[in-house]
């Protein structure tokens, strides 16, 4: 039985683009985000990959990023899960900031501490531990359960709600995965054993990456 899991981050978004922290606001994907998430399809198409279960978090730039692979991949028809569990870590006071000028204001050390430490959350928000507390129960809940019943499976969400899932993955601890990062529309396809545990690993090249 083949156990697929294919975790896919959204496309570049407009605030991607403009280097503004995003976390729960919900700006549209450029045309480049959408060139990624076309391509991802069509990379997935060439391994021959075929979905019987989506889900995607609450946020748009997830949703049509999944949409639009799937028409690549002439599969309209499935109807993804969506949950809050796998939206993007909360930034909170930061949201809808330039990086750049919250490191003027608070400092380069500070922003890097909220961006990159795994237990310390910007103002307002939430921290990676946070999210990881959110969304790995949902994906072992809802998600796992599918992969194991031999449904291939695409999840497409955001940088640190994936992250989370590829802590576990991975085998990564919380002083190895805040390092850790995950490209706009490359798909990272997973081969699960019985247990659940990853038999392989494959991050897949595009048009976009060469």
């Amino acid at each position: 039985m083949d156990r697929v899991l294919v975790l896919l981050r959204h496309g570049q978004s407009e605030w991607n683009l403009q280097n503004l922290f995003t976390g729960w606001r919900d700006p549209p994907l450029t045309q480049r985000g959408v060139d990624e998430a076309r391509a991802a399809g069509a990379a997935l198409r060439k391994t021959g990959i075929v979905f019987q279960k989506v889900f995607v978090s609450e946020l748009f730039r997830a949703q049509d990023t999944a949409a639009k692979a799937l028409e690549v991949l002439g599969q309209t028809d499935l109807v993804p899960e969506k949950n809050i569990a796998l939206n993007e870590r909360d930034y909170g006071d930061l949201a809808g900031l330039n990086k750049d000028e919250a490191r003027t204001k608070w400092g380069a050390e500070q922003v890097r501490i909220w961006r990159r430490s795994y237990e310390i959350p910007p103002p307002g928000g939430e921290s990676l531990r946070d999210t990881v507390a959110r969304t790995l129960p949902y994906y072992v809940r809802s998600i796992l359960p599918c992969v194991l019943r031999g449904e291939t499976t695409l999840v497409a969400a955001h940088g640190n709600s994936l992250r989370a899932l590829v802590m576990v993955l991975d085998g990564l601890t919380s002083k190895t995965i805040p390092s850790m990062e995950i490209a706009t529309g490359i798909p990272l396809v997973y081969r699960l054993g019985a247990d659940s545990l990853v038999v392989s690993k494959e991050v897949l090249t595009t048009d976009l990456t060469g």
